[in-house]
């Protein structure tokens, strides 16, 4: 929900992108790219691995049982949650809200992170040395790409490319922000805990164990069960950093955060609420359609803390 992370900038581990067209892109994309998730997750991750012909049926086939399961049991989830968002769109909210929406979210992206561990597992053992080069080369690559955006030029310039990342972001959803509301954004990015060489150093520490992860499940005979379960340790550093400063400092950022899409949503006018409920609609109705339900069909209700 590109409405819940507006203020978010992180750049996501390898196996947390896993599932990048699973997630919701823009309205008018977003039957068409779920459908097609397997197939667009086959080639993010080939990108990565430059898989072999048995490796690449093992994760197309994968791929696509990872989506049936998320299509009879997560997109009834979502549609629920989107319903609730709209009854919230009108009304204003609080920090807590938002981060309680954002938790929600981050759990049920683990659920399915969780359904993908046994594939990578099985396949991290038959990985070559020159596969295991062309994901390192590949994780440079790509974060040369955010060192760029968010570690070097003048602080100047990378907070004009934050504010303007989020302002076209809750634009998409609330339609034009006025000056006031532009405001409550420079505000929240000259405030922010954000710090860019920080972050780089924990994508670092990611990839270095990513890496070393990979090239000991190469070498060393471990079962099926071991590899998952080394898989699943290395998803959870990934999702949580070991190093309790850095995770307090996520708190942190996501704190401040939670409390700029609060104070942007109650700074909207009825007009604006009005076009993010019909967005939140449109989104809602198309993830009943990819799972096969009718907009009255009853979905389970979220966990009574959701919200």
């Amino acid at each position: 929900m590109r409405s819940i992370s507006l203020f978010m900038t992180d750049s996501a581990p390898i196996i947390g992108l896993l599932l990048a067209s699973l997630t919701l892109g823009g309205c008018s994309a977003v039957r068409l790219g779920y459908n097609n998730g397997p197939t667009l997750a086959y080639w993010w991750l080939d990108s990565y691995f430059d898989f072999d012909g048995e490796q690449s049926v093992r994760m197309r086939n994968d791929l696509q049982t990872v989506q049936d399961w998320h299509r009879k049991d997560e997109l009834p989830r979502l549609a629920q949650t989107l319903k609730e968002l709209q009854t919230m769109a009108p009304k204003p909210v609080t920090t807590t809200h938002v981060c309680n929406i954002v938790a929600n979210l981050q759990t049920r992206l683990q659920v399915t992170l969780e359904r993908v561990t046994p594939t990578i597992a099985a396949i991290a053992p038959s990985l070559q040395n020159a596969q295991i080069d062309h994901i390192a080369q590949e994780f440079e690559r790509r974060n040369s790409k955010w060192r760029e955006d968010w570690v070097e030029g003048t602080l100047v310039e990378r907070s004009q490319r934050r504010v303007k990342q989020i302002v076209e972001r809750a634009e998409s959803f609330y339609g034009p922000l006025d000056t006031a509301q532009i405001t409550i954004v420079r505000t929240h990015i000259s405030r922010s805990s954000f710090d860019g060489p920080r972050q780089y150093k924990e994508m670092q520490r990611r990839h270095k164990s990513s890496l070393q992860v990979l090239r000991e499940l190469r070498t060393t005979n471990a079962s099926p069960s071991q590899a998952t379960a080394i898989i699943r340790e290395l998803l959870e550093q990934t999702l949580k950093a070991p190093d309790p400063a850095y995770r307090k400092y996520m708190d942190v950022l996501t704190t401040e955060s939670c409390a700029a899409m609060a104070a942007l949503h109650n700074s909207s006018t009825a007009e604006q609420r009005t076009r993010l409920a019909q967005t939140l609609q449109a989104y809602e109705a198309d993830v009943r359609a990819l799972a096969g339900q009718s907009p009255e069909t009853p979905t389970a209700p979220l966990s009574p803390t959701a919200f």
